[in-house]
């Protein structure tokens, strides 16, 4: 188990901004005690009870895998965490968008995967740097529960062919997998514990093998961006300003979850959802299983 990496009173030093940029991704990085990082597994964990059987027009793991920032409370108080955004500053600036968070999770003993992929494959935006990932452990993201693998400067990469397989066995919406061969001797294991992160860049090559452990893998992942990033196809993507200005205007804002699956929030996360999925699933053989009936 790696220490954290030290900080300059919970920010990025010049230093670890320059690792970030010459490897495509940093880690470990302590946000928060784990004892909060406790808290927010419990609070997702009951809404995972308390909601599964209820009547919401798509099943409930659409709603964690998916702009979760729209029906969930929770997933709007991690991704606006002032520690996080701290530390993602010093990578994107002073000006910050968040594009999305989703809840991945692992169950013990099960062989799902992350196939090796690059995030802004399918995401209209391009090659470009100012897209971050932060991933945020709720319980121990180790290589016995299936944490991430990276490989080192791959985001040095433009967006490299990709393959769909739509396994079901893939925890990725197309089963996309970059098409060149990665070897295990270029994968570093990204092991995080609970209120410790990642950050990698948009074109970092990663992905992620079976949970063989006893304990449920499960992350908070939040996507932010700069205001300078557009999409490039259809009309304006939607994100939320969390920290100084968006100068660029290439998003429409709106507000995110102030309560459980409101009817608000659910309109919302259909609208975005239905806007996404015309760029994400482009030219795919079928529909990601997060596309409802049209």
């Amino acid at each position: 188990m790696l220490a954290p990496i030290p900080m300059e009173n919970g920010h990025l030093s010049a230093s670890l901004v320059a690792q970030y940029w010459q490897d495509g991704y940093l880690f470990p990085l302590e946000i928060t005690p784990p004892d909060q990082a406790q808290e927010w597994r419990q609070a997702f964990e009951d809404m995972e009870r308390d909601w599964l059987a209820s009547d919401l027009p798509l099943p409930l793991n659409s709603y964690k895998r998916l702009n979760a920032q729209c029906v969930m409370p929770l997933a709007w108080e991690i991704g606006s965490n002032k520690a996080v955004l701290d530390v993602v500053e010093g990578v994107l600036g002073p000006d910050i968008l968040l594009y999305a968070v989703e809840f991945f999770v692992k169950e013990p003993g099960t062989t799902h995967t992350v196939s090796m992929h690059q995030d802004l494959t399918y995401w209209g935006m391009g090659a470009i740097d100012g897209l971050l990932t932060a991933w945020i452990a709720l319980s121990p993201a180790t290589p016995q529960s299936g944490c991430m693998d990276f490989v080192r400067a791959s985001h040095k990469n433009a967006i490299l062919p990709h393959s769909d397989t739509f396994d079901a066995n893939n925890l990725l919406s197309r089963g996309q997998e970059v098409s060149v061969e990665v070897a295990d001797k270029d994968k570093v294991a990204i092991e995080i514990h609970p209120g410790q992160m990642s950050l990698h860049h948009g074109l970092t090559i990663h992905g992620s093998g079976p949970n063989t452990s006893d304990d449920r893998r499960i992350a908070a992942v939040v996507r932010y961006l700069t205001p300078e990033v557009a999409q490039e196809h259809g009309n304006k993507d939607y994100a939320i300003p969390v920290r100084g200005q968006d100068t660029g205007g290439n998003f429409r804002h709106y507000q995110p979850a102030q309560d459980w699956f409101t009817t608000q929030g659910l309109s919302m996360h259909d609208e975005i959802r239905a806007h996404q999925a015309q760029v994400t699933m482009a030219g795919a053989r079928k529909k990601s299983m997060y596309e409802g009936a049209k």
